[in-house]
């Protein structure tokens, strides 16, 4: 009986579009990222004050000036979520926030692991399936 009702749960959630679960994952990340990036900007993209000292006195990254990092993470922020929204460039947008998440796994926010492992599961899927029908990269014959 228990094998039975689980074999036709199995049997539904295997006829979700892998369109479908692409199309959530671009959201569901962009979402995440978007957000932060407007966490760090008054106005449309002016980097606030608060934003300069996040980077100088909490966020110890290496080999990269504080000033220059919020001015790269800000700007990649909002660019990366807003390609992922629009599935253009999906695989390289989910690659570069990938890179972002290790970074600040890394360096930042080590003992957030469980965070960002979510992240990078959703961003590995898109790296190695694409954006779906639902994405320009499709539309555009770039995937």
């Amino acid at each position: 009986m228990i094998a039975q009702t689980y074999g036709r749960l199995t049997a539904l959630t295997q006829r979700i579009p892998e369109d479908l679960i692409a199309l959530v994952a671009r959201l569901g990340v962009a979402g995440v990222f978007f957000q932060s990036a407007r966490t760090k900007v008054d106005g449309l993209i002016h980097i606030t004050d608060g934003t300069y000292t996040l980077f100088r006195e909490e966020y110890h990254l290496p080999l990269i000036p504080p000033d220059l990092a919020a001015h790269l993470a800000t700007y990649a922020e909002h660019l990366f979520s807003i390609l992922l929204v629009l599935g253009l460039f999906t695989r390289a947008s989910a690659l570069a926030f990938l890179g972002m998440t290790l970074v600040i796994e890394i360096f930042v926010y080590p003992d957030a692991w469980p965070t960002h492992l979510s992240w990078a599961g959703l961003l590995i899927y898109l790296i190695a399936r694409g954006g779906g029908r639902f994405a320009l990269d499709r539309l555009l014959r770039l995937d």
